[in-house]
């Protein structure tokens, strides 16, 4: 069976961008007209994805809001110029099912994964962070990720190079390349925004995911690590050590859209491909 459900983790406060997150969801920042969180549900759709769970905290309201019908306001442009402007988002909510489940506290990408497994069950299902925004000229990400995933049936995590001065921002991986590929590793190695000089690559993981339902019991074994976070790369870790986990160099463009360079820098990367400036 191939991926069919995907969970985005948007609990978090968003802090880097305060006093704009104070009641605005972080994941619903735009991007020109469209915040954060639709591009990756549309990443989503583009991969056949129709089951969307979004883990959700205090505050996030506008989340549930922003994916559901607004029959006053669909009423108030019926018939005028600006009718159009909802018809993204409505085919959107027509085309997929949003289901909701609540992180009661910040404890880490692993524990929010976690939480989400009531969403899920016991099938294998794409994680997307909304704030690592991506785009390719051919297939999206995720869709390009399920392809692995359907030939090797084990969990595929995204990765990029970066500069050596942000390695300290990202978790790491170390590995051995795929026979008669240059773009796939073996995963033997992960750590967790180490030094520099503790690296063991420049090969960052991103927020794109395809994880194995028995993640979530080596979450729930995985001890909490900085700052009593629990680790979504300790999980994957042990994962590999007991099994097997590829990481992919993917095709396309990201921009880290969790702080405010990479924000203006997918903003003015749209605003270039939609031909405005």
């Amino acid at each position: 069976m191939t991926v069919r459900k995907c969970l985005f983790p948007a609990a978090g406060f968003g802090t880097r961008f305060l006093p704009a997150t104070k009641a605005v969801p972080k994941e619903m920042l735009p991007i020109l007209t469209k915040p954060l969180l639709q591009y990756a549900v549309e990443e989503a759709l583009e991969a056949d994805i129709q089951n969307m769970g979004i883990v959700t905290g205090r505050g996030k309201r506008a989340i549930e809001d922003h994916f559901d019908n607004s029959i006053e306001l669909e009423a108030q442009l019926k018939g005028t110029s600006k009718e159009y402007y909802l018809e993204s988002i409505k085919k959107l909510i027509n085309s997929v099912t949003f289901t909701y489940v609540r992180q009661n506290q910040m404890l880490g990408l692993g524990d929010a994964i976690l939480t989400g497994e009531p969403l899920i069950g016991n099938e294998a299902f794409a994680v997307i962070l909304a704030d690592d925004l991506c785009h390719s000229n051919e297939q999206g990400v995720l869709k390009q990720m399920i392809k692995i995933y359907d030939i090797y049936k084990c969990s595929i995590i995204a990765i990029q190079e970066v500069e050596d001065s942000q390695i300290e921002n990202y978790g790491v991986i170390d590995g051995y390349i795929e026979n008669g590929t240059d773009n796939l590793y073996h995963v033997t190695k992960m750590i967790e925004k180490p030094d520099q000089k503790d690296a063991p690559s420049n090969l960052a993981i991103i927020g794109r995911y395809i994880l194995t339902p028995d993640i979530f019991d080596i979450i729930r074994n995985t001890k909490p690590g900085q700052n009593g976070e629990v680790q979504i790369t300790d999980a994957l870790l042990q994962q590999a050590k007991k099994g097997m986990v590829m990481a992919y160099k993917f095709k396309g463009n990201r921009f880290d859209c969790g702080n405010i360079k990479g924000y203006v820098q997918a903003t003015n990367y749209f605003a270039d491909l939609n031909g405005i400036g």
